[in-house]
């Protein structure tokens, strides 16, 4: 059997997209699994023990053009299954012009009309994107889902080795959205007060640098280091997997740690874990305002600034109240 996953979003819905690969594989061990994702986001499945191919769409050159030439290359592949998780154009076009037999998708996407199977999709409730995703599989396989899971190298693990010295916290501070952000201000206190006895690690992208420095140099905590840029994704999962405590907004590195079933506080602000996207790791905890803000949530995805420009979500969440699992 040919499979192939469709996730071309960011980088946190790849990672729980792996939910469907270890599904997969569980029922069908010899089956060729096949991911399509976005250019940038390939790292994440770098020697991933049950993915055939990693195929890259290209959206920012030539994305057009790119769709095309993509298309052209699943159908040639011949498909038994194309499991679209998207509900944009550009993947539902993938999928029902794919050829494959079967071609499922969630029916909100505007080719749906083509697939062979579509599936309704629901923000809310008690259903995890995890379990969201699963229902597209669940005619073939059942209807519990597995974990989503990455696979550092022995190499990714021994790059990191030489940060394991002593105990260590990891911290993910940034977000591409301001209102999913916990304020640096927070992040500075936590370390301040709570964290001098252990090493701390500042973890991002290169976009996150100068935030992470900022964060750095105010908490002026003698054992902390900067690696915002400095360690691949895989790199750092295999960092978080050994942490006394991985903190982190409602972003990438949550569900970092939720493949690594790495202890994580999740801090969430303007969202809220009903949305389907909290942690998955056997110790874990989350962290949100206590106060009912009419305001709250104000969004899917989070905003560059406040609507209402108190941003009381976060700024009123007491800091003490992350280490309250520190020990476990």
């Amino acid at each position: 059997m040919k499979l192939l996953i469709i996730q071309t979003a960011f980088i946190g819905d790849v990672i729980l997209a792996t939910s469907l690969v270890e599904k997969l594989h569980t029922f069908y061990p010899d089956a060729q699994i096949d991911f399509l994702l976005r250019k940038g986001n390939e790292a994440l499945l770098e020697g991933h023990p049950y993915i055939r191919e990693t195929i890259i769409w290209d959206k920012k050159n030539d994305k057009l053009k790119n769709l095309f030439s993509l298309q052209k290359k699943i159908k040639q592949e011949k498909y038994d299954v194309v499991i679209n998780l998207q509900r944009f154009a550009s993947s539902g076009f993938l999928t029902a012009f794919s050829g494959a037999k079967q071609k499922i998708g969630f029916e909100k996407n505007p080719f749906s009309f083509l697939f062979t199977s579509k599936i309704k999709h629901e923000i809310g409730g008690k259903l995890h994107e995890i379990d969201r995703n699963q229902q597209l599989i669940k005619a073939l396989t059942d209807g519990v889902s597995a974990k989503p899971k990455l696979y550092p190298s022995d190499k990714n693990f021994e790059t990191v080795k030489k940060y394991k010295t002593q105990k260590y916290i990891c911290i993910a501070p940034a977000s591409v959205w301001f209102t999913k952000q916990f304020p640096k201000e927070k992040w500075i206190e936590l370390i301040k007060n709570y964290l001098l006895e252990y090493k701390v690690y500042l973890l991002g992208a290169d976009a996150d640098k100068e935030v992470c420095e900022f964060i750095k140099t105010k908490s002026e905590h003698k054992n902390i280091e900067n690696l915002a840029g400095k360690i691949s994704f895989l790199e750092s999962a295999a960092l978080m997997k050994e942490a006394t405590m991985n903190y982190v907004n409602d972003s990438a590195p949550l569900h970092i740690a939720s493949a690594m079933n790495a202890p994580v506080t999740a801090v969430f602000c303007s969202t809220v874990p009903a949305f389907g996207f909290g942690p998955l790791s056997d110790n874990s905890r989350i962290i949100e305002t206590e106060k009912l803000l009419d305001c709250r949530p104000c969004g899917l995805h989070g905003y560059k600034a406040c609507p209402k420009k108190h941003f009381k979500c976060a700024t009123e969440i007491e800091v003490k109240r992350l280490t309250e699992n520190l020990s476990q």
